[in-house]
């Protein structure tokens, strides 16, 4: 049988999605570290494991995923696990399933637009984004926060029903990447707090924080490390948001 291998940079939200899921359900894998900000992803050698130069990346022999959410139904079909996180229940299934397109087009840009606003831009620039193009994008977040509150959340103890999900899984490490921006996401939205402690409790405290670290800590010690190479391609991605309000996730 064909050894579980996963390259991933703890920087990247899908990223700590995938290493979460699989160090709570205790799946072994073997990990291998692709440093973003070092420029790992460009090299030839990892252009022969995803010739898109992203992460994350599973492999298993000749098999390859190199979708996030791909790789977590994947997983929970291959290792069995529980059924909360994804479920047999049609309709409960449904749910999640239902918040993981939403995300794609939401939660995931949305919240990607916050952080490079607000924490990439003084780093590759060097200077603070103008104060209106970081009065839209947080209005645009915070807007998809709503929704989320209303429509997926509303007055149940995680987004798709009574306990953890691959939905909710997805979810935090999106908005985490924003908490690390310096944006409190939280604050004066109790049930969104509230729904954050339940999902970090379902995790584990101890390999929540694990996982976040490196970003949570990304200002003072990340954003130092970047290569002259990483950096220009950066600049290519802040300059199409600056002129055009497009962007790349």
């Amino acid at each position: 049988m064909s050894e579980l291998e996963l390259y991933l940079d703890l920087l990247s939200q899908p990223c700590r999605s995938v290493y979460l899921f699989a160090k709570v359900n205790d799946i072994p894998f073997k990990h291998h570290e692709v440093k973003l900000f070092k420029g790992d992803h460009l090299t030839d050698e990892f252009k022969k494991v995803n010739p898109m130069h992203k992460v994350p990346v599973l492999t298993e022999g000749e098999f390859t995923l190199v979708e996030s959410t791909a790789m977590l139904r994947y997983l929970v079909q291959k290792y069995d696990t529980p059924d909360h996180w994804y479920p047999s229940d049609l309709q409960k299934r449904a749910r999640v399933d239902e918040y993981l397109a939403w995300q794609h087009t939401n939660t995931r840009p949305n919240g990607c637009r916050v952080f490079w606003v607000k924490c990439m831009t003084p780093a590759i620039l060097g200077q603070n984004a103008e104060s209106e193009k970081l009065d839209m994008v947080l209005a645009e977040f915070i807007a998809v926060m709503k929704h989320l509150e209303e429509t997926f959340l509303k007055d149940r103890p995680f987004l798709a029903g009574d306990e953890i999900s691959l939905a909710d899984l997805v979810a935090i490490v999106e908005i985490m990447q924003v908490v690390a921006s310096g944006v409190p996401v939280f604050e004066q939205r109790p049930k969104l707090e509230a729904w954050k402690q339940r999902v970090e409790e379902a995790l584990g405290p101890e390999v929540f924080k694990e996982a976040h670290e490196d970003i949570l800590n990304v200002k003072e010690q990340q954003l130092n490390s970047l290569s002259p190479e990483v950096k220009e391609q950066f600049k290519g991605r802040l300059r199409l948001f600056t002129n055009c309000g497009m962007w790349l996730c």
